[in-house]
């Protein structure tokens, strides 16, 4: 079979369809048998011909299963068969953890369960003054609600809760880890080999953390035995206090810091941190489409620039590197405008006014500040 079966360079079985398959069975026959009918319609054309429509599923199923043996190819179901070879799984979903605002501030809600933007919370750690932290019952990003209002799911009356609503997200949540992300964490760990604390294992320890998103690891920071864990929630965003203290707390609590009881091993002081935010304000000089004006383009415009800033905040952490900057392009800034229906040109784009790309700091990610346009 090897010998007439063509394939591409990469050793699949492309190319065969169902005519190459007939043609190249009808041929052997006539090789064999020269006066025998193989024209359509014939016994022998009709003998070959289902073998052959077989035949091309057996084919098209042996490209499937080459690109289904290998990791890089391979649909989520046979990645996630693959990585378990090496222990590891997709990071699962998260459940949000917000803060609830209560009045009167004496009321037990201990156990509640309230709705808000139809997800469900539920109370379970009682703070001072009136409020508790509430987890989402739902994992995901569905429970990442920075403010809103509660509303009970079993009835209480008015007089013992007066108001309810969220007001601060302490420690988002997130989806189950994208097929890409994963495949991409699942090459990097034959790359970088997590032992005895290295950055590797940092690195798994950290973005395995509820809420977190991404993380840069700088050892001896400080001096010998000192590390430093810079973090963004799950949002890509600067995390909140809380996040911040549960993940120290992980991996070394400060009140027995160096100590090994954390996930750091025993020598290691670690610091935490959250990445800031650079606020970048962005002036340009937009051509219109006849029709189009600033006011009508102002809020799509500054869509198109906050999904810029996500993408990069993606980025912020993914490099091995932890000295690896952010840069802000000028370029990017100006073809993603320009695919705006509605701008005809653009130019003089300037960051923080000057005319050129905007390198940040390690530990900066950035945020829009104004936007406008001559």
């Amino acid at each position: 079979m090897a010998n007439y079966i063509p394939r591409d360079p990469n050793g699949s079985f492309f190319g065969q369809t169902f005519k190459i398959i007939l043609d190249r069975m009808i041929a052997l026959v006539k090789g064999a048998h020269p006066r025998v009918d193989t024209r359509e319609g014939s016994i022998v054309h009709a003998a070959v011909a289902p073998a052959a429509t077989e035949l091309n599923e057996v084919y098209s199923a042996m490209d499937i299963f080459l690109d289904e043996s290998f990791a890089d190819t391979a649909s989520r179901h046979h990645l996630i068969k693959r990585a378990r070879e090496r222990g590891m799984e997709p990071l699962p979903a998260t459940h949000a953890i917000v803060r609830g605002e209560f009045t009167p501030s004496g009321i037990d809600l201990m156990g509640r369960r309230f709705i808000a933007d139809g997800v469900t919370f539920a109370a379970f750690e009682r703070e001072p003054e009136g409020t508790y932290r509430l987890r989402c019952e739902t994992p995901g990003t569905v429970g990442n609600i920075s403010e809103g209002k509660l509303i009970p799911v079993e009835f209480i009356d008015s007089q013992s809760l007066q108001s309810a609503r969220i007001v601060e997200l302490l420690i988002p949540g997130r989806d189950e880890e994208e097929t890409e992300v994963f495949r991409r964490r699942y090459f990097d760990s034959f790359l970088h080999l997590a032992s005895g604390g290295n950055i590797a294992q940092y690195r798994e320890w950290v973005i395995a953390m509820p809420g977190v998103g991404a993380c840069k690891i700088y050892p001896t920071w400080n001096g010998g035995g000192t590390v430093r864990v810079s973090i963004l929630d799950s949002t890509f965003s600067p995390p909140s206090a809380e996040l911040i203290d549960a993940v120290q707390t992980k991996l070394d609590p400060v009140p027995n810091s160096g100590e090994g009881l954390g996930f750091a091993p025993i020598g290691h002081y670690v610091t935490v941190t959250g990445a800031q935010t650079a606020v970048i304000d962005i002036a340009t000089r937009l051509t219109y489409r006849a029709g189009f004006n600033w006011l009508m383009m102002q809020a799509q415009v500054e869509a198109t620039i906050d999904a810029y800033f996500e993408e990069l905040a993606r980025e912020w952490g993914a490099d091995w590197d932890s000295q690896v900057r952010l840069v802000i392009r000028i370029s990017q800034i100006e073809t993603r405008l320009l695919n705006l229906n509605g701008i005809l040109d653009i130019s003089g784009t300037t960051l923080n006014g000057e005319a050129r790309n905007k390198e940040l700091g390690v530990d900066d990610i950035p945020v829009r500040g104004a936007v406008s346009s001559a």
